[in-house]
């Protein structure tokens, strides 16, 4: 059997974006965003995907982000809402040269495709930036950019999202088909 899936960026649509985030301590849910992935939990695997060139720039160790995963798991699991997986890319152009598992480039997508049988096309990707618009249109899920975070406002790709949410609570509205 195939899964559907809703793909989550990290950093402005689950937790407030903070420039180099290197500690839990720093870590600030957006409002809304367990209940959000409590609801989409009934129907769609959660699985977070995020870019950290925090390791990378040399700022903060692979440990230290897992560290701040696994706290950010932790306080949503408390709350009802389950992430079933968090994969994020360490590398970043100017500092370890070109990955395939950098967003827009799909290699976190191909890895969960793979160990949860994902269907891609019945399945979400919610993001802030255009780069996990491009991301999700590159997998071919349909995407929704929310206006918490970037906004869309990072002006990195020219793309176009399925879909427009005010942040993470009505995406999962628009993606579970209630009224928004």
């Amino acid at each position: 059997m195939k899964n559907k899936a809703v793909f989550l960026d990290r950093d402005g649509v689950i937790i407030e974006h903070r420039h180099h985030l290197c500690n839990e301590r720093e870590v600030e849910f957006i409002k809304g965003s367990a209940d959000a992935i409590a609801r989409l939990n009934k129907d769609f695997k959660v699985i977070v995907v995020s870019n950290q060139s925090v390791v990378a720039r040399g700022i903060a160790t692979r440990a230290e982000v897992r560290q701040i995963n696994a706290f950010i798991k932790k306080s949503l699991a408390e709350s009802g809402a389950r992430i079933d997986a968090i994969y994020f890319c360490p590398h970043h152009p100017e500092h370890s040269g070109k990955c395939p598992c950098r967003k827009p480039d799909i290699g976190m997508l191909l890895e969960a495709k793979k160990r949860y049988k994902i269907d891609f096309t019945k399945s979400y990707f919610v993001g802030d930036s255009t780069t996990d618009i491009k991301t999700g249109e590159n997998a071919g899920c349909t995407t929704i950019l929310v206006k918490t975070g970037y906004g869309g406002h990072d002006g990195i790709i020219k793309v176009k999202p399925s879909m427009v949410a005010r942040d993470l609570a009505h995406a999962a509205q628009k993606i579970c088909g209630k009224r928004a």
